[in-house]
C-alpha cells in the first residue's frame, strides 16, 4: 500500500506505515478525515439576476432553490436577494447586506450569483434588476471581511471575478475561464445539486466539500456538451490559493492533481476542500478553535506534499512526521 502511494518507497518508509495510516484519516486529499464546523451559523446570500427573457427564469429560480436547499440543510442562515419587490434595488441591498456583516471571524460568508454575466474589456458584470453590479463593486464591499469568503459566481462571462476578489482565504468559483464565454451556463444548477450529493463526496467523510461538489459538477457539464455532440461554451475556474489564476477541473484525477500548471503558478483546491455548504455531524463538533488549527495543518501538508518530488525521502518523513502527530493529538482532544 505505502509502495503504491509512494513510487519508490523502500524499506525505511515501512517505517512510516502508522505515519501514513494516521494521515489516510487525517489529511485531504490521502483519504477519508473526520470533519466541520461548530461556532455561530455562517450566512450564505443568493442572488438571483435579471432574466433578460423569460426563458431564463425558471433555470435561475431552480438553481437558486438549490443553493437555498443546501443552505438550509446545513443550518445556514439564508438570505436571497433578487425576488422581493419594491425598497432599495437589488444591487443597493447586496451592498447593505455585506456592510452588516461581521468583518472577523472563523465562520465562512457564502456569497452565490446566478444570472447572466458581461465583460466589456475591462470589468464583468452580473446584471441585476436596476443598476448591475460589477467585480470591483464586490471587491470594494468585501475588503472589510477578513472572514473565510466564498464566492460563487455561475453567471456567463463570470471568469474576471477571481482577478478582483482573489485574496487570503477566499475561495472564488466561476462558471467560465474568461469574460468572452458569455453564453448561458449550465454551472448553476448542477453545482447546486452536487453540494448534497452524496455521490460526490470522492473521500467518503461523511460530507461534499466545495472542492469535490465543483469537480463533480464540472464534469457532468463536459458531459452534457459531449452527449449533445457540441463545444463547450464554459469552462469553470476554482481559485482559494489567492495568486488569481485559477484552476481548470480537467487538471484534477479524483480529488488529486493530475497536472502542473506552468511557471511558478501552484494548483488550487486545497481550501476548498475544507469548506462545506452542509457539514457533516463529526464536522459540527468542532470547536472554532481546532477547526482553525486543523486547517493550518493541514494546509501545510498540502504544500509539503507539493514539493515530494523534490526532497528526499528521509527529509520528506522529518518533515511530515510532526504535522501529523499534532493532527492526531488535535483529533484525541
Amino acid at each position: 500500500m505505502v509502495a503504491a502511494a509512494y513510487p519508490g518507497a523502500g524499506v525505511r518508509d515501512q517505517a512510516s506505515w502508522p505515519l501514513v495510516a494516521l494521515l489516510s484519516c487525517a489529511v485531504p486529499w490521502l483519504g477519508a478525515r473526520p470533519v466541520r464546523a461548530n461556532g455561530p451559523a455562517a450566512t450564505v446570500i443568493v442572488v438571483i439576476g435579471a432574466p433578460g427573457a423569460p426563458e431564463y427564469q425558471p433555470a435561475f429560480v431552480e438553481a437558486a432553490r438549490g443553493f437555498g436547499h443546501a443552505a438550509k440543510t446545513g443550518g445556514l442562515r439564508l438570505v436571497e436577494v433578487g425576488v422581493s419587490t419594491g425598497g432599495a434595488s437589488d444591487r443597493d441591498r447586496l451592498r447593505e447586506l455585506l456592510a452588516r456583516e461581521v468583518s472577523s471571524g472563523a465562520t465562512p460568508l457564502w456569497l452565490v450569483l446566478v444570472g447572466h454575466g458581461t465583460f466589456d474589456g475591462r470589468d464583468a458584470k452580473l446584471n441585476l434588476r436596476g443598476p448591475d453590479v460589477s467585480s470591483k463593486d464586490l471587491a470594494a464591499w468585501l475588503q472589510p471581511i477578513k472572514r473565510p469568503v466564498v464566492v460563487i459566481n455561475t453567471a456567463s462571462a463570470s471568469g474576471p471575478f477571481i482577478a478582483h476578489l482573489t485574496g487570503p482565504d477566499r475561495i472564488i468559483v466561476t462558471a467560465t475561464r474568461s469574460g468572452r464565454e458569455q453564453n448561458a451556463t449550465r454551472l448553476p444548477r448542477l453545482l447546486a445539486a452536487a453540494i448534497v450529493d452524496a455521490t460526490a463526496d470522492l473521500d467518503k467523510d461523511g460530507q461534499t466539500s466545495l472542492l469535490e461538489a465543483w469537480l463533480a459538477a464540472s464534469g457532468r457539464v463536459r458531459a452534457s456538451f459531449e452527449e449533445e455532440g457540441l463545444l463547450a461554451t464554459e469552462h469553470a475556474l476554482l481559485d482559494d490559493n489567492g495568486d488569481g489564476k485559477g484552476t481548470q477541473a480537467t487538471f484534477f484525477e479524483g480529488l488529486r492533481p493530475a497536472k502542473k500548471p506552468q511557471g511558478d503558478t501552484s494548483l488550487d483546491g486545497a481550501r476548498a476542500h475544507q469548506i462545506h455548504l452542509v457539514p457533516s455531524p463529526a464536522e459540527r463538533s468542532l470547536s472554532p478553535e481546532l477547526l482553525r488549527r486543523r486547517d493550518e495543518l493541514e494546509q501545510k501538508v498540502a504544500r509539503l506534499r507539493a514539493q515530494r518530488d523534490t526532497l528526499a525521502a528521509d527529509e520528506y518523513y522529518r518533515r511530515l512526521e510532526p504535522l501529523a502527530l499534532e493532527l492526531a493529538r488535535l483529533y484525541q482532544r
